[in-house]
């Protein structure tokens, strides 16, 4: 049975994490599938042939807005893909470059990049209908294609150890009480998150830090980074973790090792 390891990582814009060393990163750590969020570039403007030279293949889902949103995955050439998917056949998200999959064999890998609220109620509003739609989307696709991996910016905190302060963000898009119930009602009805499934209660893991009042550096930050699996696939974890010391953007990779 062959290990698979996927990094999902959201790079707040992919030629300024470029810029930053990404590529050299992928370089040295070599794993089989990086998917990315908030690739904020259209695909003729991002550099693949920096990817294709390493020995990867890419497949992006931009955003019609410029600088905005989008998705992407850059998976080893080796890795026999069957088909990519863009979207959720819904045009107000996928006018946003918010989903991409990808099938190989009997598995499925899901990327995307679910709305934040944080700008206000209109956007609030918007994310709430994505999950809800998202929600009805796995389900149906889970039916069809039981091994799923769903990994990408979740935009929202599970737990109060998830969050550094979870008291002072109760009021918070992110960490509202409908969000995190939304998470639980996703958990519980046939997923499970693989960081938490090998580090239950391990404290003060995050994978998002606001670039304010040197939030990075105090270590207060945010858990709202996932790589999901539906419960097919619990018999195949391997590892997961998050990769806090790796900075290419305000967000930090985070790691599954599967077997398949």
């Amino acid at each position: 049975m062959n290990a698979l390891e996927i990094v999902s990582y959201n790079v707040n814009g992919i030629r300024s994490a470029n810029s930053k060393g990404l590529i050299d990163w992928i370089q040295q750590t070599s794993y089989d599938i990086y998917l990315f969020q908030e690739i904020k570039a259209n695909e003729l403007d991002i550099p693949s042939e920096l990817f294709h030279q390493i020995g990867y293949q890419t497949h992006w889902f931009s955003a019609q807005k410029k600088g905005y949103s989008g998705v992407g995955i850059v998976a080893k050439n080796e890795l026999k893909i069957d088909q990519v998917l863009k979207g959720m056949d819904m045009d107000a998200y996928d006018a946003e470059g918010r989903l991409i999959r990808m099938d190989f064999n009997d598995t499925t890998i899901i990327n995307s990049y679910f709305p934040s609220g944080s700008s206000g109620d209109e956007r609030q509003e918007v994310k709430m209908n994505y999950l809800e739609a998202y929600f009805q989307y796995i389900h149906q696709l889970k039916r069809e294609r039981p091994k799923l991996i769903i990994a990408g910016d979740y935009n929202i905190c599970h737990t109060e150890i998830d969050i550094h302060d979870p008291k002072g963000n109760k009021d918070s898009s992110g960490f509202l009480p409908e969000e995190r119930a939304w998470m639980s009602k996703y958990f519980d009805s046939g997923f499970i998150d693989t960081f938490r499934y090998f580090h239950p209660s391990t404290l003060h893991q995050y994978s998002w830090w606001s670039f304010r009042a040197g939030a990075r550096n105090n270590n207060k930050g945010w858990r709202i980074d996932y790589q999901v699996v539906s419960q097919a696939l619990e018999n195949q974890l391997a590892d997961a973790a998050i990769f806090m010391d790796v900075k290419h953007s305000d967000h930090c990779p985070i790691y599954l090792k599967i077997n398949l």
